[in-house]
């Protein structure tokens, strides 16, 4: 069985483009069904029924998790409040089962898709977490006195603010991709898929400051093409990239835990309320699908009707 869950890792890495951890994420869920499957005496996939597999995701859906894994794109794969696997856990389990069998049957390596029938379970949407203006200042202040390192974070900031980047394509930012005398930058996006972001003036300063008096400093005889690089000259990882901007957080004195995600919402909600139309934030922050941006407009729309309680003549007291 688990040669067949190769053939698709295979394929998601390949031919969908996807990324690493979106791989590594289905190849943990699909190896927990294997290794559950071999307890019940099931050593091949044409073994598999629906009532095999709604038995498994039963029990998931019950049993304690600690060691579920971190979804691609959100916090799923812990445990609930009632410390049984989340909805959104099991919404993963049961997307990565839907693809695999989506995959087996179109490639014909098994005859039937039995994972077809199987509901995905409705998911609590959760509003993006924005920074308000006032914080986005103080966060994009600069710091008096700016070693090497700071200026890589400084640019950092102000392009994931400026240009709506995730956190992986920030990592993997090139040198050839920088086009900043033109105001803009090519994004290798979800997928292998590319896109041109603007770069506003504030960006294109910091990038331009990094590149002449911080870049040259990190650069080591392991340094490659990558624009942001670490003390040691290499790419930033994820996760030290992460504690950089909350080190910054910490520094702006802003006491909420900012991520970059937070970044990136801030500025599609922001360009939202200000008017910008919903298929240009899409196509800038690089949305396979507009019912992805769509949740911006919840956002926008619940501020709005918070700034015209507080501001409009007739809903002042005593009105």
């Amino acid at each position: 069985m688990q040669e067949l869950v190769e053939d698709f890792l295979v394929y998601l890495r390949h031919e969908r483009g996807q990324a690493a951890h979106t791989e590594r994420t289905y190849a943990a869920l699909l190896g927990r069904f294997v290794a559950w499957a071999r307890t019940r005496g099931l050593t091949d996939w044409r073994q598999v029924n629906l009532g095999h597999l709604t038995d498994y995701l039963e029990e998931e859906r019950k049993r304690p998790r600690e060691d579920a894994p971190r979804g691609p794109a959100s916090t799923a794969g812990g445990r609930g409040a009632s410390g049984v696997l989340s909805v959104e856990s099991l919404y993963l389990e049961i997307a990565a089962l839907r693809a695999f069998y989506r995959f087996a049957e179109n490639e014909k390596l098994l005859p039937r898709n039995v994972a077809e029938h199987l509901s995905l379970p409705r998911r609590w949407k959760r509003l993006p977490k924005d920074l308000t203006v006032e914080e986005i200042e103080r966060l994009l202040k600069r710091l008096p006195v700016e070693k090497p390192s700071d200026l890589a974070d400084q640019a950092v900031l102000e392009l994931a603010y400026a240009s709506g980047l995730r956190l992986s394509e920030l990592c993997a930012l090139r040198l050839e991709q920088l086009h900043l005398e033109a105001g803009f930058i090519n994004v290798i996006g979800k997928g292998n898929k590319e896109r041109v972001t603007p770069v506003g003036r504030p960006a294109a300063r910091a990038l331009e400051r990094y590149l002449e008096a911080g870049r040259p400093r990190l650069v080591k005889p392991v340094s490659t093409a990558a624009v942001f690089l670490n003390r040691r000259g290499r790419p930033f990882a994820p996760v030290t990239l992460w504690a950089r901007i909350k080190r910054r957080a910490r520094l702006a004195g802003i006491e909420r835990n900012v991520t970059p995600h937070m970044l990136r919402h801030s500025f599609a909600t922001h360009l939202l309320e200000r008017g910008a139309d919903l298929r240009v934030i899409q196509e800038l922050l690089g949305h396979a699908s507009i019912g992805t941006t769509q949740v911006y407009t919840h956002v926008g729309r619940s501020r709005l009707r918070e700034l015209h309680r507080r501001f409009h003549p007739r809903e002042q007291p005593g009105v």
